[in-house]
């Protein structure tokens, strides 16, 4: 990243964890993903279990394979099983100590916008998981509700490139609207402010560009 970038994500980091704070979120600034990493660390005690959303972020962050120490109980998700049993995965996901993911946008007034799958992250995201550990870069902040929606469609070739869905997008490179089983766009959620659980949801601001 170049130093112009750099200033623009730093401002637009530290911009957010203000509104994010005053929403009812715990939120700290990060000044590169590595910060971040150890901040992720530091905040989850040994012997904790923790759970996951896919995130291209963590996979930059190598958290899965921190994550699989012994030092915690992981509810692996990325294994080579069945998709029936990764769904069950999921449903023992929500039981866990500590749910890490990233977030398709924030928006400025401090919303936490996703579409899923699945629909696993967003409902962790939402109930379950005693602990929510939301980590982006300054790249998934916009300025509203539809630029937010808007966002997660231009990604969402990437994201169904990155599970290995089988979906027109796949193909063209942008969202066809598609009506399948498949589809990455199946479930979307939107978090207006952690105050209903203070302490519950915390999220770090990285000022760099990070995922999708």
């Amino acid at each position: 990243m170049n130093k112009y970038k750099k200033i623009q994500c730093q401002l637009i980091a530290k911009e957010m964890v203000g509104i994010l704070n005053k929403n009812g979120y715990v939120s700290y600034y990060a000044e590169d993903k590595e910060e971040a990493k150890k901040k992720i660390l530091n905040l989850i005690p040994e012997g904790s279990s923790i759970s996951v959303g896919g995130s291209e972020t963590l996979q930059a962050m190598n958290m899965i394979e921190e994550f699989r120490s012994e030092k915690y109980k992981f509810f692996d998700r990325f294994q080579s099983i069945p998709y029936e049993e990764i769904y069950e995965i999921y449903r023992q996901s929500l039981l866990s100590d500590y749910f890490v993911s990233s977030t398709n946008a924030i928006t400025r007034k401090g919303q936490l916008v996703n579409t899923d799958s699945s629909g696993n992250r967003i409902a962790s995201m939402i109930i379950g998981p005693k602990k929510v550990i939301i980590v982006a870069g300054a790249n998934k902040v916009v300025d509203d509700l539809e630029e937010a929606l808007k966002r997660i469609k231009k990604i969402a070739p990437l994201n169904a490139t990155r599970v290995n869905h089988e979906t027109p997008c796949v193909n063209t490179g942008r969202c066809m609207e598609c009506e399948i089983q498949n589809s990455v766009c199946n479930y979307t959620g939107i978090i207006e402010n952690g105050r209903k659980e203070l302490g519950r949801i915390t999220v770090i601001m990285v000022a760099e560009e990070l995922g999708f």
